[in-house]
C-alpha cells in the first residue's frame, strides 16, 4: 500500500510498532563485530535448547524462532550463538517505549517488542500518521536498533500490515481499503488463528481472509467456536477494539525445554514445582491473582498436549497453582513416557477471594493469608537479589539439564497454546 502523506486522514488511525528481530539486533548493537553476520540467540544447541530470536543473516538459512537450536545450528554452522539477557532487553524495550510516547500517551504494549499507538489526527496527535510512523522509526534507528510498522484504522490491520515489509518496513492502509487489502493474505496471518485451525480451515476451503470474510454467522460458529463472528468481523477489516494504554496481562507463563527427555515424575514434577515457583512470583510480582492454571506438554515426538483448569476463586499462592498443575500432569502423562518440554501458565485474572472462616477453630483465611503473602514475600526478595536457586520449595530440585525459557513479557492471549 501507498506510503504518501494523504491529506487529511480521516477517522483513526492506529500504528502497530514491531521491532525487527529484536533480541539478535540488540546483541549486534553491543557486539557491533556482530552485524551483518549470521546471530542467534538460544540455548545451547548441544542441549536441546530453543531458538529465541534469529537475525535476518541467519533467517536467510531457514533458522526461526522457537526452533530447536540443534537443527537451527545444522541449517547455519557458522552462526553467532548468543545466550538470552531479558535485563537488556528490557533496557531497550523502554527505551523505544519512551519514544512511542512523546507522540502519544495511548501506547498499548504487547509484549516486550511490540505496541499499539493510537494517533489519530486532530483526537491524539496534530500529524498525519504516516508522518509519525516515519519519526518513530528515525528516533528507534538512533538508539541502534530497527522497527517495522503497519498504519490502519484498526489494530487489526495494522497488526498484520507491520509483518508484510520487514526489515523497517513501512506499510500503510489507508482507510476504507483494509477489505482489499487483508482478501488475499493467507487466512494463517489472522491474529487469532493458530496452526490447528488454519489447517481445519484450510480442509474446509477456507485459504485466504477473504475466504473467512465470506463465512456467514452460523458457519463461523461452527468452525471457530463462539468468537467466529468477531474473527470474520476482524477479515472483512472491521475492529472496534481501542488502544488500552493499561491493558491487563492476558496470561503470565513459563517454559522449560530439557537437554534430554524427562522419564521419571521426580524429574518431571521437580520441573513443574521450578516453573510453578516462577509463575507465582511474577504473579505476585504483577500484582495477579488467577483462576485458570495451563499445564502444556511436548513429548518427545514433538507432539504437544494442552490442558487447563479453572480454579473455585482467584488465587497467587504457588501451593494451589502446583497441585493443579500436578493434577494436570497426571491426566496427560505416563511415567516413562519422554518429556522434551513443560509449561505452567495462569490467566483468567480477576481480585483475589478471602473466604471468613467463622466457625472453624483453626486460624481463617484472612489470617492465614498476611502471614503467607509475607512469607511469599520475602522469598521473592531473595531470590531477586540472590537468583531463582537461592531458596528452593516443595519437590525442586536443583536441575542442570534442562534450557529454561523465560517470557519476557506478557502477550494479549495464551502463551501456552
Amino acid at each position: 500500500m501507498s506510503t504518501s502523506l494523504p491529506t487529511p486522514w480521516h477517522g483513526p488511525a492506529v500504528l502497530h510498532v514491531d521491532m525487527d528481530a529484536f533480541f539478535a539486533a540488540v546483541e549486534q548493537l553491543d557486539h557491533p563485530e556482530w552485524r551483518g553476520k549470521p546471530v542467534i540467540v538460544g540455548g545451547d544447541p548441544s542441549r536441546r535448547g530453543v531458538v529465541s530470536a534469529a537475525s535476518y543473516e541467519a533467517r536467510r538459512f531457514g533458522v526461526r524462532s522457537a526452533m530447536p537450536s540443534a537443527r537451527a545450528a545444522s541449517l547455519c554452522p557458522e552462526a553467532i550463538w548468543a545466550r538470552p539477557r531479558g535485563d537488556r532487553y528490557r533496557e531497550i524495550s523502554i527505551a523505544v517505549r519512551s519514544i512511542f510516547t512523546t507522540f502519544t500517551p495511548h501506547v498499548q504494549p504487547t509484549s516486550i517488542d511490540e505496541a499499539y499507538l493510537d494517533v489519530t489526527p486532530g483526537t491524539h496527535s496534530g500529524r498525519n500518521p504516516i508522518e509519525i510512523a516515519r519519526k518513530i522509526q528515525d528516533a528507534v534507528d538512533d538508539i541502534g536498533v530497527s522497527c517495522s510498522i503497519g498504519v490502519a484504522a484498526n489494530k487489526t490491520v495494522a497488526k498484520i500490515a507491520s509483518d508484510r515489509d520487514k526489515p523497517r518496513g513501512l506499510t500503510v492502509v489507508v482507510p476504507g481499503a483494509e477489505a482489499v487489502f487483508l482478501a488475499p493474505l493467507p487466512v494463517g496471518l489472522m491474529p487469532g488463528i493458530g496452526s490447528v485451525t488454519r489447517v481445519r480451515l484450510e480442509r474446509l476451503g477456507v485459504c485466504t481472509i477473504g475466504d473467512l470474510a465470506m463465512l456467514d454467522d452460523a458457519s463461523s460458529r461452527e468452525v471457530l467456536g463462539s468468537w467466529g463472528a468477531e474473527l470474520v468481523a476482524r477479515a472483512r477489516g472491521i475492529d472496534p477494539r481501542p488502544v488500552r494504554e493499561n491493558a491487563p496481562a492476558k496470561s503470565v507463563s513459563n517454559e522449560r525445554t530439557f537437554a534430554e527427555d524427562a522419564h521419571t515424575p521426580e524429574e518431571v514434577r521437580s520441573a513443574i514445582s521450578a516453573l510453578v515457583a516462577k509463575v507465582a512470583s511474577r504473579l505476585r510480582a504483577k500484582g495477579l491473582c488467577g483462576r485458570t492454571v495451563t499445564l502444556k506438554v511436548r513429548y518427545g515426538d514433538f507432539s504437544t498436549r494442552t490442558v487447563r483448569r479453572t480454579l473455585p476463586s482467584a488465587t497467587d499462592a504457588r501451593e494451589a497453582i502446583l497441585e493443579t498443575a500436578l493434577d494436570l500432569l497426571d491426566s496427560v502423562w505416563s511415567p516413562g513416557v519422554g518429556i522434551r518440554l513443560l509449561g505452567v501458565g495462569m490467566s483468567g485474572f480477576e481480585e483475589r477471594a478471602v473466604q471468613l472462616d467463622l466457625l472453624a477453630g483453626r486460624a481463617s483465611e484472612a489470617t492465614e493469608r498476611p502471614q503467607r503473602d509475607r512469607l511469599a514475600a520475602s522469598i521473592d526478595a531473595v531470590r531477586k537479589r540472590f537468583g531463582e536457586k537461592a531458596v528452593l520449595l516443595g519437590p525442586y530440585k536443583r536441575q542442570d539439564t534442562g534450557t529454561p525459557v523465560e517470557r519476557l513479557d506478557e502477550r494479549e492471549g495464551d502463551d501456552l497454546t
